[in-house]
C-alpha cells in the first residue's frame, strides 16, 4: 500500500481478506519497520557532504534544497500547486 499507494480497499480485494485484516497487518508492519532493530540497522540519514556539487553550487536550486534529507533523485514528491501557480509546474518530475 505505501508504495503502489493503493487503499486498504484494493488490497483487500485483491487479497481477498477484511478490511480489518488488511489494516492490521499494515499496521504491524509499519510498527516493525519504524522499531529499533530494523530502523537503526537500515535507515541512515545522509550526510550535507553528499549534495550534488551542481545543486549545492547552483543558487537557483541550493536555497531551496539546503534544509532537505534525504534522496530525491528517483523519489517521486507528490504536491498540489495553488491554481495559479500550476503552469510554473507542469512537466517537472
Amino acid at each position: 500500500m505505501s508504495v503502489t499507494s493503493l487503499t486498504i480497499r484494493h488490497v483487500g480485494e485483491r487479497f481477498q481478506r477484511s478490511n480489518d485484516t488488511i489494516s492490521r497487518y499494515f499496521h504491524k508492519l509499519l510498527s516493525i519497520f519504524s522499531s529499533s532493530p530494523f530502523y537503526s540497522a537500515y535507515v541512515h540519514m545522509p550526510d550535507t557532504d553528499e549534495v550534488q556539487p551542481e545543486i549545492r553550487e547552483n543558487t537557483r536550486f541550493w536555497p531551496f534544497f539546503q534544509h532537505a534529507i534525504g534522496a530525491l533523485d528517483g523519489s517521486h514528491i507528490h504536491a498540489v500547486p495553488a491554481a495559479n501557480n500550476r503552469a510554473a509546474y507542469r512537466n517537472h518530475k
